[in-house]
């Protein structure tokens, strides 16, 4: 078991994209594949897929980068997690961060399900911040 899962997904997205892997694999959850989904939507990753396996579905997501391999620039620069479990943090509306003055996005736990920050500003709600990319 896995103590908490959405620290997992970025500590192997950001373990992946330092080595320049192709992709990266991990347990699927609903949660998980809500934040694949802002991440390809937002550019950051080239797509996911959700592959059935035994005893779990696995997420697979792959990772975009630009130019060659040995010259290759990263689509992610860095990933970082906000909310922990020992740790909670809340944003209302007016305050959901912009990691990098707008450059880069926060994902947002709502209760019109996750968003990215812009989105979530947009609809005018606040939620838990549950990560930062840029």
């Amino acid at each position: 078991m896995i103590p908490y899962p959405i620290g997992d997904m970025l500590t192997r997205i950001r373990n992946a994209n330092a080595r320049f892997h192709d992709d990266v694999a991990m347990p699927h959850s609903k949660l998980k594949g809500a934040i694949a989904e802002i991440l390809v939507k937002e550019g950051y990753v080239a797509s996911y897929e959700v592959v059935e396996k035994e005893p779990q579905p696995e997420l697979r997501i792959r990772l975009k980068y630009r130019g060659e391999r040995n010259r290759a620039t990263r689509a992610i620069s860095a990933i970082q997690l906000v909310s922990r479990p020992s740790r909670r943090v809340y944003a209302a509306k007016d305050e959901i961060p912009r990691p990098l003055g707008g450059m880069g996005i926060c994902i947002v736990s709502t209760s019109q399900g996750v968003l990215s920050g812009r989105e979530a500003q947009e609809r005018g709600i606040g939620g838990e911040v549950l990560c930062e990319i840029w």
